[in-house]
């Protein structure tokens, strides 16, 4: 939404930056989420203040207060992430407890900061959120593994703000087979994860296929009584990957209302080196460093990027998948969802300070600033607002 600083921001923009005084305001008019992001991660690391702003090459971090005020986000899906572990009870309840003190630091940061973030629940909170100036908090669940065998947990989420969740990451879960794993388990959903499927229906959460196979995906398609989404994904005609969708999916998707956010990694194969892992590596885990060793972290990092500069994907293509899945599915079936603070970023799109450019270049490319933003916010919310009319009709009968 439209404010001071951003003004004097469009205003202040120079000569050669991409976006003009009247995309930055175009931009800041606009209502804009991202559906994945992964920065709760964080808020449990010693030190690491949400209300600061961070510089992504010390410590890999992508989002905060700061930078989304600076880059015009004005919120979006806060992530409950928990990786796949083993199918048994103690890996249930350590995914459990991790996934509850993960959402309990979520509840913690945003109690914190009154002034700055709110907590949303349905497709209208958004709107009236940005009116105060605050950023707005939805929550996700990534990989649902942490509700082991108990649907009930799914309520205890609800009830806990969460109203978006995936079944599965990169292995198999007791749910749905992964589009990652090497070998699928059920041929899509478990019959655990059908009923998974109906729970998440009845109390009116966003069904995220995402990381999930492809039958899974064709499954919840089918049996799905809302529209569902890929919260971060991608287009498989700019990259073969498993995690991606051919355009036929793409189009399926689109007919049945459904919403493609389109993510900033898998666009290209990976360039990794073993300095700069080695560098990436330590990043991880800066907030344990001395003052010293940070230091050097810093110098070292330095000295990796010179030596052998990142060659991966670039925000020319990042934008060409963009393009690519509106030309698939039209403007009412995608959105943004670039996986910040869980691998996204691309060259020239680094953090959230950037998410101007994708406006400016969209209007460029002659869509109107309508469109523009039923990408930002308008599609993944009429999916919000399917959900909670589902389950109010039905909890009704």
């Amino acid at each position: 939404m439209i404010s001071l600083l951003a003004l004097s921001l469009a205003l202040a923009a120079p000569q050669d930056d991409p976006v003009t005084p009247a995309d930055r305001l175009a931009h800041d008019q606009m209502l804009v989420l991202d559906t994945h992001l992964d920065t709760p991660e964080l808020f449990e690391h010693p030190g690491w203040d949400f209300a600061r702003w961070h510089d992504r090459d010390f410590d890999k971090s992508q989002v905060d207060i700061p930078r989304m005020e600076q880059g015009g986000l004005d919120g979006g899906f806060f992530v409950i992430y928990t990786g796949q572990g083993p199918l048994t009870p103690e890996g249930y309840a350590r995914a459990r407890n991790a996934a509850l003190v993960r959402a309990n630091w979520i509840q913690k940061v945003v109690a914190a900061h009154p002034d700055k973030l709110a907590f949303a629940t349905t497709a209208a909170d958004a709107a009236r959120i940005a009116k105060t100036g605050k950023r707005i908090v939805y929550q996700s669940i990534e990989n649902s593994y942490p509700l082991g065998e108990d649907l009930s947990l799914l309520g205890y989420f609800y009830d806990l703000g969460v109203r978006m969740a995936s079944p599965a990451h990169f292995r198999n879960s007791q749910f749905a087979d992964s589009a990652t794993d090497k070998v699928k388990a059920y041929g899509g959903f478990s019959p655990l994860g059908r009923q998974w499927l109906a729970e998440m229906n009845r109390l009116g959460m966003v069904v995220d296929v995402s990381h999930s196979s492809d039958d899974v995906f064709d499954q919840a398609l089918a049996w799905s009584k809302t529209p569902i989404i890929a919260s971060h994904s991608g287009p498989k005609a700019i990259y073969d990957h498993p995690r991606n969708l051919d355009d036929a999916r793409m189009k399926k998707l689109a007919a049945a209302g459904g919403v493609l956010q389109i993510n900033s990694v898998y666009l290209v194969a990976g360039d990794s080196n073993k300095a700069r892992s080695a560098v990436q590596n330590r990043q991880d885990d800066w907030w344990a460093l001395s003052d010293a060793d940070q230091r050097k972290l810093i110098a070292d990092k330095a000295v990796a990027d010179a030596t052998d500069p990142y060659q991966g994907a670039d925000f020319e293509l990042f934008m060409k998948s963009l393009l690519h899945a509106i030309a698939v599915m039209g403007v009412d079936h995608v959105g943004i969802g670039a996986d910040w603070d869980g691998g996204g970023g691309v060259r020239g799109f680094e953090d959230v300070t950037a998410l101007p450019k994708v406006t400016a270049r969209l209007r460029k490319e002659g869509f109107k600033d309508a469109d523009i933003e039923k990408i930002w916010s308008g599609n993944v919310l009429r999916l919000l607002k399917a959900a909670e009319d589902y389950a109010a009709k039905n909890a009704a009968r």
